[in-house]
């Protein structure tokens, strides 16, 4: 009898921690990023009644064991780290991990993990979470390039940010010059080429046309005098670029010379159709926003047009995530279970990618909490029947000598 009033005590005590597990999950129904628990029993000690008995040949035949069970108790809580719902929000720094991987943040010096996305750039433009902890990435270098193979840092995105003017160093035209036009004719297409401060200015192809159908007369200006002396592209019959050969000229900019790539010029009959294609060069540009990539990228929008990445978000991955421990903050601690993290760009290793202007929802389900709600009830009240239950055959043995 004192066997089943402790079994039902160990029970009241495993049911109640099961009702706390299911509470939390529906307490976090709503929370961003956050991964439902579940609580699993197991038996305790038993006590061996009776021990198990070997065959004895025709004599006599094996017995098995008799044990009595001493309750139940929690074998663990594990975490069900399936992917919740996403939930579209609108704002850029939204973001949303779809596979596996976990955003990596620093508070102070330690290092924690998290599914929340809910992301903010604070005054010094460092990305945060709404508890201040610094998003960890790799910063762009001038050029562009995302040092991915290092150690990550806080990822930042200032304001002020600009993008250093380049010089114009290529530059090139297309379309067709008329075999047919009258000598003389004079075509003078143009664009912006820009030296090595961002100083625009136009360079001009003045093509003139030849006394036979397939010659032209080019000279090259920036706007203040020729600076290329007048040469001569001959076509082909049909219709190619003969000379020179290969199809470029040189402009003698003062901050530096210019290619000009004059290939696909054409020479039929017909209408003018010559145009500047592309050029290299641009102006300083400030930064007016940002856009974040599946890849995890950020890239930044700057006012000269162009656009340039700025920094990359670091994902990490573990080998056991389940062995993460909860930290509060919707924020995950590794454990020595958990495995060491593997950091890495989203979309890479088993890493999932990033889905910009979305949270990721709780994978709670409250169908299977509801029924869990049911479940721990029950228990806990068939493990209360079993106390009432056992104190009344006490009190009938304690009776029996009245």
């Amino acid at each position: 009898m004192l066997r089943s009033l402790f079994s039902g005590i160990s029970g009241l005590r495993a049911h109640q921690q099961m009702m706390d597990v299911t509470g939390n999950n529906i307490a976090n129904v709503n929370t961003a990023g956050f991964k439902s628990s579940q609580a699993v029993f197991q038996d305790t000690l038993n006590q061996m009644l009776k021990s198990p008995a070997a065959p004895q040949g025709v004599v006599q035949g094996g017995t098995n064991p008799a044990q009595v069970g001493l309750g139940v108790q929690l074998a663990g809580i594990s975490t069900n780290f399936t992917q919740g719902s996403a939930q579209t929000t609108g704002r850029s720094t939204d973001l949303m991990i779809t596979g596996d991987g976990f955003f990596t943040v620093k508070t102070g010096e330690e290092t924690l993990y998290t599914r929340s996305g809910s992301f903010s750039f604070d005054a010094d433009g460092a990305l945060v979470t709404n508890d201040g902890a610094r998003v960890q990435g790799w910063v762009a270098n001038d050029a562009g390039e995302i040092p991915s193979n290092t150690t990550p840092t806080d990822l930042a995105l200032p304001i002020s940010t600009l993008l250093s003017p380049s010089q114009t160093t290529e530059v090139s035209f297309a379309g067709n010059l008329p075999s047919d036009a009258e000598e003389g004719t004079v075509i003078t297409p143009s664009l912006t080429v820009y030296d090595g401060s961002g100083n625009p200015s136009e360079l001009t192809l003045t093509l003139t046309k030849g006394a036979t159908t397939d010659t032209w007369a080019v000279d090259m200006s920036d706007g203040s005098s020729v600076d290329y002396n007048a040469s001569t592209i001959t076509f082909a019959e049909d219709g190619s670029i003969l000379t020179p050969d290969p199809a470029e000229l040189t402009f003698p900019a003062t901050a530096g010379d210019i290619t000009v790539d004059i290939s696909g010029l054409t020479n039929y009959a017909g209408t003018t159709t010559v145009a500047p294609q592309k050029q290299d060069g641009y102006a300083m540009g400030s930064l007016q926003g940002f856009s974040i990539t599946k890849d995890g990228q950020l890239v930044g929008s700057f006012t000269n047009g162009l656009r340039k990445p700025l920094g990359q978000i670091a994902l990490a991955g573990f080998n056991n995530a389940a062995g993460l421990e909860k930290a509060g903050g919707s924020m995950f601690r590794s454990t020595v279970n958990s495995g060491v993290p593997q950091l890495g760009t989203p979309g890479g290793g088993s890493r999932g990618s990033i889905m910009g202007g979305t949270l990721e929802m709780s994978n709670v389900d409250l169908a299977s909490e509801f029924t869990n709600l049911i479940i721990a009830q029950r228990g806990f009240q068939a493990n209360s029947k079993i106390i009432s239950t056992s104190d009344e055959l006490l009190n009938d043995l304690i009776n029996l000598k009245r």
